[in-house]
C-alpha cells in the first residue's frame, strides 16, 4: 500500500465546496521549484484523483498554490460589485508549504477559503 496526496476546499463565505478554483502542486528542492501538476476542483471541491500517490509520491517540501482570487472573480456571490471586487483581490493566492515524511502515509491538505482569510490544517 502506497501513500497519496489529496485536498479539499471549502467556500466558508457561501457555505459550499470551492467548485472550479484551480490550484497547482510545486516540488520545493535545494531552492528550486518544479510544477508537478496543475488541477481544476469539482463539483465537491475535491480532485478526481489524488494529487500524488504510487511512484510519485515522495519524501520532500511540496507546495500548494491556490488560486483563490481567480475564483472569487468568477463566484456568483450576492455581494455588491464593490464589495465583491474589493474582497476577491485581498487574497489572490494562497501558498501552503508543507512537508511529506513517508510515501506509505495519506497527507491530505484540506483549505477553508473566504474573501478576506483561510485556514488549514493536515487533514485525514
Amino acid at each position: 500500500m502506497s501513500g497519496r496526496l489529496t485536498t479539499h476546499v471549502l467556500d466558508l463565505s457561501r457555505g459550499i465546496p470551492a467548485t472550479g478554483l484551480t490550484l497547482q502542486l510545486w516540488k520545493l528542492t535545494d531552492g528550486m521549484s518544479k510544477l508537478l501538476c496543475e488541477e481544476v476542483t469539482n463539483s465537491d471541491g475535491r480532485l478526481d484523483a489524488p494529487l500524488l500517490e504510487g511512484n510519485e509520491m515522495e519524501a520532500g517540501c511540496y507546495e500548494l498554490l491556490f488560486m483563490v482570487g481567480d475564483y472569487y472573480r468568477r463566484a456568483d456571490t450576492k455581494a455588491s460589485v464593490d464589495t465583491q471586487r474589493e474582497m476577491s483581490f485581498f487574497l489572490e493566492q494562497i501558498p501552503i508549504r508543507f512537508h511529506i515524511e513517508s510515501s506509505m502515509q495519506h497527507y491530505h491538505v484540506p483549505l477553508l477559503v473566504a474573501p478576506g482569510g483561510y485556514s488549514t490544517y493536515r487533514g485525514s
